[in-house]
This record gives C-alpha cells, sequence and structure tokens, in this order.
C-alpha cells in the first residue's frame, strides 16, 4: 500500500482526465493525496488528505456545516471508482484527440 491516503474529495472519483482513467476495467479512479504520510511540514498538511484545492474546497463545502456542530466526518479509507467509461479517439487533421466518455451500456427491449 502507498505511503498516501487516498484523496478525500467528494467528487474526485468522478472526473475524468487521463491519470484517473484505468483503461483495462473501465473506471474512473479518485488519486492519490499530494503529501505523503511521513513529511513533517506544517505547510504541507492538508496535501495528505485532497489531491487538489478543489477537491479540498468541495470537501469543506459540503462539510462545513458538521464541522461548526461538531459532527464527526467519515474518512475515506478505499479508492472510490466511477464506472461505465471508455477512451475514444477521434481523428483531428492535427492528429488524434483522445477522450474519456461516459458509456451507456443499458439496453433497450422493444
Amino acid at each position: 500500500m502507498p505511503n498516501k491516503h487516498f484523496c478525500q474529495g467528494p467528487d474526485c472519483h468522478t472526473r475524468t482526465t487521463q491519470d484517473r482513467f484505468l483503461k483495462s476495467r473501465g473506471v474512473v479512479r479518485g488519486r492519490y493525496a499530494i503529501t505523503p504520510l511521513d513529511h513533517d511540514n506544517a505547510y504541507y498538511k492538508r496535501g495528505k488528505f485532497f489531491c487538489s484545492t478543489s477537491c479540498e474546497g468541495e470537501w469543506l463545502n459540503q462539510h462545513m456545516e458538521n464541522i461548526e456542530q461538531g459532527r464527526p466526518i467519515e474518512f475515506i479509507r478505499h479508492r472510490r471508482e466511477s464506472q461505465g467509461y471508455e477512451k475514444v479517439s477521434d481523428e483531428t487533421p492535427w492528429g488524434y484527440r483522445h477522450t474519456i466518455q461516459r458509456v451507456d451500456n443499458r439496453t433497450e427491449l422493444d
């Protein structure tokens, strides 16, 4: 297991970026936090729990009321995933453009 926490951001596992996409399983996964657990600098303490400042801000927006009321907040201990994505290549005049798109696997019966 790596020496980092998983990102605590509420929507980290739903953003379709190249580094979050796992092609073999067709899933988008959450990232690891920026800073390793054994890093002792006080400036980077928040980096032990989030992969970016946007994830940090989203988490704070979602949990601010719980923090103000002193209620416990669940800590994410597993890597979250979003299913049903595929990498699509489109040819352009300048080469190929790769995008990650949601796949609708539902079949409609008539």
